[in-house]
């Protein structure tokens, strides 16, 4: 049985939907772009990183999906814009953004410069804001749709030396509930996904390469029930199940994919 008979015989949670993904050059986004595609979705996937968005949609195709790569600043309404008008002109509608680029800045909050300070926030929030206004009455139009933000464990609780990060996050959190109510009336699902420590090339650059961002990992894992990193691809389903039908009647949560490190105030298990 080849590949397109396996498609077809099985169920696809997203046949027929038509996805655009931010930040789908690595990570997160790069899983969930192709674990979209894979569940039927055909995806815009965006980033400002071309080469390896390019190579996102280049394995999406080899793998029988179907996607385009947008590059994108999203932090640039009028290449917001253009690239929820190529999707439009390409697929003709849109059923689920996935708001997912983000960075990460580990300094102190009295040596964080001004450009710094508006950098992480265009990229971590106002590209969320932007991508919404302008994906929104596409989405109104066809009946409905889905709106996932990327949060993160830091949306709920304080992380030392990441001010910025947080304030950004729990940002995405609280307007994530708010446009819940706003386009509820309109069939428009709006939910916030927040992961804890994943294996992402962000965590890595942030805690370190080689044997002492090893170290850094174990020690963030001592405070883990489950005791391991989580994958992308783990997150990534949590996507789809979020973006999908399957959750027709959930809108405006947090959704915490973190291994349990927020289920408990005093936890530490040496991994």
């Amino acid at each position: 049985m080849d590949h397109e008979d396996n498609q077809t015989n099985r169920r696809m949670r997203l046949r027929g939907k038509i996805a655009i993904v931010t930040g789908a050059a690595s990570g997160i986004g790069r899983a969930s772009a192709i674990t979209f595609a894979r569940e039927g979705a055909r995806v815009t996937a965006v980033d400002i990183d071309e080469q390896h968005g390019i190579k996102t949609v280049e394995e999406i195709l080899a793998d029988g999906g179907e996607a385009i790569f947008e590059r994108t600043d999203v932090a640039n309404e009028p290449d917001v814009k253009k690239m929820v008008q190529g999707a439009i002109t390409r697929w003709g509608k849109i059923d689920i953004l996935f708001n997912n680029a983000g960075i990460v800045l580990a300094k102190p909050l009295e040596d964080t410069t001004e450009e710094e300070w508006d950098r992480l926030i265009s990229i971590n929030l106002k590209a969320a804001f932007l991508a919404i206004k302008h994906v929104v009455p596409h989405m109104r139009r066809s009946g409905g749709g889905a709106i996932l933000n990327t949060g993160s464990i830091g949306s709920m609780v304080g992380q030392v030396g990441t001010p910025v990060y947080s304030a950004s996050k729990g940002a995405i959190a609280l307007l994530t509930k708010s446009l819940a109510l706003d386009y509820g009336r309109d069939g428009i699902r709006v939910n916030c996904l927040c992961p804890g420590i994943t294996d992402t090339p962000m965590l890595r650059d942030h805690l370190g390469h080689g044997a002492q961002g090893e170290a850094r990992i174990r020690d963030r894992l001592s405070r883990v029930p489950l005791g391991a990193i989580l994958k992308p691809e783990d997150v990534a389903q949590a996507a789809l199940y979020l973006v999908s039908d399957d959750a027709i009647g959930i809108t405006g949560i947090m959704h915490v994919v973190d291994g349990g490190l927020l289920a408990a105030a005093e936890f530490n298990a040496p991994v």
